[in-house]
């Protein structure tokens, strides 16, 4: 069957939104994904603008995400768009992805998936009816030594995994005057953000990485978040203790209120016969060690990898590939899996390495875990994946 482009519509990301722009260069990276329509704004006048500065024509540069669907689902099979990208701020997510399932649209949505532990269970209800394919940008998962990292775990280099360390520490709010920006605005607003400012921007990344490449779960908590800044309500800074349901011990650590750190995420896992430590700011270099053998340092294309992280990487050694490519992977792989899907071939996300709704409903949990644990003076608390009651905020 001959394959064409895999036509993607976008929700968010109009004019001076920063990460819809990333969206879109990353969607456009493999030339196998095309931007066919969008609603790109909760003001009609701007989301229409956004598309034709984009070069979208007039008629499929849309008022709302509901014009979109109504729409778009009018049009021939071979013209309407086949997915969703949905870069709002959290409190939509949930109804664009809900209104987009319904109308027989795929959907690829920024973390976190929802703006609360339910809406996440009732996405996974919707789409239990639907039968669409549903993806989150877990971006970092997207790097070729991460799925290297993850390969190494899993065939028993490191031997049994006893501990994980993963911080993520920015320090770009860490002033009252920095919650002016666009980008800063609605991240401390509990109505638009959530519960979680730190945790529910980075910090669940940092959760998601550290079970991805352990292939674990995290089973148990002790959490400490913090507002440092005088009058913000959310959190911006938290130390999570972690235990593993395979054995291992850990610590999460995440702050927006880091003064100097740029986008620090970093991830070490620790073996009884060996170590991993990788680190976002050089995402090219995976440093392997053990107590007896000389040090390893892996690079990015060079020597053997696995098939996974083999596919991932996009230049010959030595020249630099990171953020872009990562998250280009991520879209990458689920425009695979929609074509797969469109040939009647099984496409689950974990033969696709496409994060999907289980990892939107144990990012939420984490979520809302780490704000009801800190509250509390017990010390260690099972992870929890039913819907918790939160009094107030950290």
């Amino acid at each position: 069957m001959e394959q064409s482009k895999v036509r993607m519509g976008m929700v968010g990301g109009g004019q001076d939104a920063f990460i819809g722009a990333v969206h879109r260069m990353a969607a456009n990276l493999d030339g196998n994904i095309e931007l066919v329509c969008g609603a790109f704004s909760s003001d009609p006048a701007k989301s229409v603008s956004s598309g034709k500065k984009l070069y979208l024509p007039a008629e499929r540069c849309y008022a709302d995400y509901v014009q979109m669907f109504t729409e778009e689902a009018k049009l021939p099979v071979h013209q309407r768009m086949q997915f969703v990208s949905i870069v709002t701020p959290n409190h939509l997510h949930f109804p664009v992805a809900k209104a987009a399932l319904e109308a027989g649209f795929h959907v690829l949505s920024d973390k976190p998936a929802t703006f609360t532990l339910q809406e996440a269970l009732d996405l996974a209800d919707v789409l239990k009816i639907s039968s669409q394919l549903y993806g989150l940008t877990h971006t970092y998962n997207g790097y070729p030594l991460i799925k290297q990292a993850k390969h190494l775990v899993a065939t028993g280099v490191l031997g049994k995994i006893t501990k994980v360390v993963v911080e993520y520490s920015q320090g770009w709010l860490a002033n009252k005057n920095d919650e002016s920006s666009k980008q800063g605005q609605w991240r401390v607003d509990p109505a638009r953000a959530g519960v979680s400012c730190c945790m529910g921007d980075i910090g669940v990344h940092a959760a998601n990485l550290a079970e991805y490449v352990t292939d674990s779960n995290i089973s148990a908590m002790c959490a400490d978040l913090n507002s440092v800044v005088d009058g913000r309500v959310l959190d911006d800074d938290g130390t999570v203790l972690l235990r593993f349901d395979k054995g291992a011990r850990g610590v999460l650590m995440s702050s927006q209120i880091a003064v100097g750190e740029e986008n620090n995420l970093r991830l070490r896992v620790y073996g009884d016969e060996g170590s991993l430590d990788w680190s976002q700011m050089e995402p090219n270099s995976l440093w392997l060690r053990s107590n007896n053998k000389s040090t390893q340092l892996i690079r990015t294309g060079v020597g053997e990898f696995c098939p996974a992280a083999q596919a991932a990487i996009r230049t010959p050694a030595g020249h630099p590939e990171g953020y872009l490519e990562a998250f280009a992977n991520i879209y990458q792989n689920f425009a695979i899996q929609i074509q797969a899907f469109e040939q009647g071939i099984p496409c689950s996300n974990e033969a696709f390495d496409v994060p999907g709704i289980d990892q939107a409903i144990r990012g939420m949990a984490f979520i809302e875990n780490t704000v009801k644990f800190s509250q509390s003076d017990i010390k260690w608390h099972d992870f929890d994946l039913s819907p918790l009651t939160i009094s107030g905020v950290a």
